[in-house]
């Protein structure tokens, strides 16, 4: 894989961080002329052949079959499209798109010209969440679903005195379900396919959710996924089958462990990570279809985004959070 990365944020610094340690050829990097200060710096420290600040210059380079974006949300379905577009492959950061929509308008396009299409969520390449996928049927019949990613932003601050940084702008598709939740929201659909009915409450402030409780009805089940970006409270993730329980305390998009109960036994404790970059396994997994063209479990993961796209899109419509980009289709 000969990847261009786009954006000089946190996230791709924070992908920097293991990069080498898979078998991927960094050959450029592109972000804003403001940013172009840091670009060249992460080209010394990381060895990119090429420094962009012009993204439509960049997917002219025929040394480049991949493009990694890790740009603001409300931007995912434009540089997307145009990377798709250019006849790249595309790894585009969480979440995927900021409604459904858009989403399937990546994948038909993904579709005609034979592309290959992630999106980079850690949680359900995790070897633990592997695990707790295989350990399911051992606890029986599900009752309740009840997962929790509340943490009280850094930007929250600055929120309140009228500062709307990206993670809190409703014109950049920010909010606690679409930075926080959607980890929730992947790892439950994963696990449990489509629920038949959603419903969301939120704390409103500015045009936006700062937090909010989603509520999903499957047929036998009920399931919660809180996320807050306004409060904070020790994580709590649990899946109570009538055999057992399966349970962590790790925000779901690290899960760094998790234990398994059955009635009346004592638990059993995993962690499977090897103290990996949480991050890393989901690039293994991608590299592992890409060299093996292996577009049938490449689709089947793009389905699954599109799953969560159109919960979450439902999610907002609920509450009636409309973002401008919904209209950019």
């Amino acid at each position: 894989m000969k990847l261009g990365i786009v954006g000089a944020g946190l996230i791709v610094h924070t992908l920097l961080q293991f990069i080498h340690e898979v078998d991927v050829e960094l050959v450029a990097i592109s972000a804003l002329p403001s940013d172009l200060e840091v670009l060249n710096e992460l080209q010394q420290k990381h060895g990119f052949r090429y420094v962009y600040t012009d993204f439509d210059e960049m997917l002219k380079n025929d040394e480049i079959d991949t493009v990694y974006l890790g740009v603001n949300n409300q931007m995912h379905y434009l540089f997307g499209k145009k990377t798709l577009e250019a006849g790249k492959h595309l790894i585009m950061e969480k979440p995927f798109t900021s409604n459904y929509e858009q989403a399937c308008v990546l994948k038909r396009i993904a579709d005609k010209k034979h592309l290959m299409i992630f999106e980079a969520i850690s949680t359900i390449h995790n070897p633990n969440f592997k695990k707790i996928r295989e350990l399911i049927p051992t606890i029986g019949e599900i009752k309740i679903v009840t997962v929790n990613y509340t943490q009280y932003s850094s930007r929250y601050d600055a929120f309140l005195k009228g500062e709307i940084l990206p993670a809190f702008d409703y014109r950049k598709s920010g909010g606690a379900l679409m930075d926080l939740n959607i980890y929730n929201i992947h790892f439950i659909i994963s696990l449990f396919n489509e629920p038949k009915s959603v419903k969301y409450i939120a704390n409103i402030k500015n045009n936006i959710d700062t937090s909010g409780i989603l509520t999903m009805e499957y047929d036998d089940f009920k399931c919660v996924s809180i996320a807050a970006k306004d409060c904070g409270a020790p994580y709590v993730n649990c899946i109570q089958g009538n055999k057992g329980c399966i349970y962590t305390s790790s925000p779901l998009f690290t899960l760094t462990d998790f234990s398994w109960q059955l009635n009346n036994e004592e638990p059993e404790h995993f962690d499977l990570t090897g103290n990996a970059h949480r991050m890393k396994h989901e690039f293994i997994d991608f590299l592992k279809m890409f060299n093996e063209k292996d577009y049938d479990s490449m689709s089947e993961l793009l389905d699954h985004s599109l799953r969560v796209m159109n919960v979450v899109t439902k999610a907002r419509k609920d509450i009636g959070l409309v973002f401008p980009d919904d209209e950019n289709i």
